[in-house]
């Protein structure tokens, strides 16, 4: 598995000619770096006297940011998986018409599977900047660093998961699903803005 690997050996098969594990699953691991670091923020504040007040709302976020960050990890090499079945199905014999139509039902199957898993991805991203602002504004000022980064982490896992929604709509011809895919990817991408600029804002006032 992709995620059992040293860091050093997957950011090279990542740079390899190999292409999978690519941009989905880069994005994952983006993401679940950044809810480790809004965990780390919660790990400074929780049980502190000093930040008595909050440490329901942490415990609360510690408790969401574990999901997150293990649902995002999954995603790194299910991200792989879904790329490879694409594959796959591309590769299916297509001599007779029969044969022809089965690979591109295939295919079709195979790129909307490919499409859903980023779109996970996305909306864990999200979530993970939701977190960061909250820990941002709540948590141990001494790690507001640490917190700012796991918002612009988590922004960045998040664009790169829609890049890999994006990308795959094309070759899919279901348009009653690409409707359904292009009204979501839009309203969490409003979200994601929204709260993402929430962050800088916030991080130039603590840090500066």
């Amino acid at each position: 598995m992709l995620i059992d690997k040293r860091v050093s050996e997957f950011v090279e098969e990542l740079g390899s000619n190999s292409p999978a594990p690519g941009g989905g699953s880069a994005a994952a691991l983006v993401g679940s770096l950044g809810a480790a670091l809004s965990l780390m923020v919660c790990n400074f504040t929780e049980g502190k006297p000093k930040f008595s007040s909050v440490q329901e709302e942490i415990v609360q976020i510690k408790e969401k940011g574990i999901v997150l960050k293990n649902r995002l990890l999954e995603y790194v090499d299910l991200d792989t998986d879904a790329f490879n079945e694409v594959m796959k199905a591309y590769k299916l014999p297509k001599e007779t018409e029969a044969e022809k139509a089965h690979r591109s039902e295939k295919i079709q199957e195979a790129t909307i599977q490919a499409t859903l898993l980023p779109l996970k991805v996305a909306e864990c991203c999200l979530e993970v900047l939701q977190l960061s602002i909250r820990v941002l504004t709540i948590g141990n000022p001494n790690t507001a660093c640490d917190a700012s980064v796991s918002g612009v982490t988590a922004y960045a896992g998040f664009q790169g998961a829609i890049f890999n929604v994006k990308i795959n709509l094309g070759s899919i011809k279901d348009e009653e699903f690409l409707q359904s895919i292009r009204a979501k990817f839009t309203e969490l991408q409003a979200e994601a803005d929204k709260t993402y600029h929430l962050i800088l804002d916030k991080a130039k006032e603590v840090i500066g």
